[in-house]
């Protein structure tokens, strides 16, 4: 597994140090990352911009057999996604403004849209690709299309950038894509 040097944190991201970075990491601005939230990447991570993952939350992406931890093998997460308390995210491919609820698990096999809704408790373990806009809910994992499309987290993102440097201590940010691109 890399080692933590691999994680790039951008600037205006929080980034509690609490938290469980392990692996080649990027995360873009306007992340926050909670205490006792867990990122592990066997291949490279690249978190979009203002991505929240609550406490006990788990995001993995994991290499299949004898695959190799490259660039070919990224997982990018699209941007204004929730990843709330105790859930465990595997999924293939992730699109923007979704949020996985308490305690779901969304396995490798599944690859999630953009503005989708997976449910507190939801297990979706099996390959499956969920269209944009779809929610899925209830004891049976039933699916359907949102009404209406996801909101903004701005307000909360604001809220907990202002708040969390108050009580935690943060990973201060060590990547400057303008400088680095400027160097290449």
């Amino acid at each position: 597994m890399p080692a933590e040097s691999d994680i790039k944190i951008m600037p205006k991201s929080v980034v509690c140090e609490e938290s469980t970075l392990n692996g080649d990491i990027t995360i873009s601005s306007g992340c926050v990352v909670h205490p006792s939230a867990t990122i592990i990447a066997e291949a490279p991570i690249v978190l979009g911009e203002n991505c929240i993952v609550e406490e006990y939350a788990t995001i993995a992406h994991r290499l299949k057999d004898g695959a190799a931890s490259d660039a070919s093998n990224t997982l990018h997460i699209g941007a204004n996604n929730v990843f709330e308390v105790g859930c465990t995210v595997e999924a293939a491919r992730i699109g923007d403004k979704n949020v996985f609820e308490s305690k779901c698990f969304v396995g490798s096999g599944v690859t999630v849209s953009s503005g989708c809704v997976v449910g507190a408790g939801i297990q979706l373990r099996t390959a499956q690709v969920l269209p944009e806009n779809t929610i899925v809910y209830g004891r049976q994992a039933l699916q359907r299309e949102a009404i209406e499309k996801q909101g903004s987290q701005t307000l909360q993102i604001d809220f907990l950038r202002k708040v969390l440097p108050n009580y935690h201590h943060l990973r201060k940010p060590n990547y400057d894509p303008k400088k680095a691109r400027s160097v290449v």
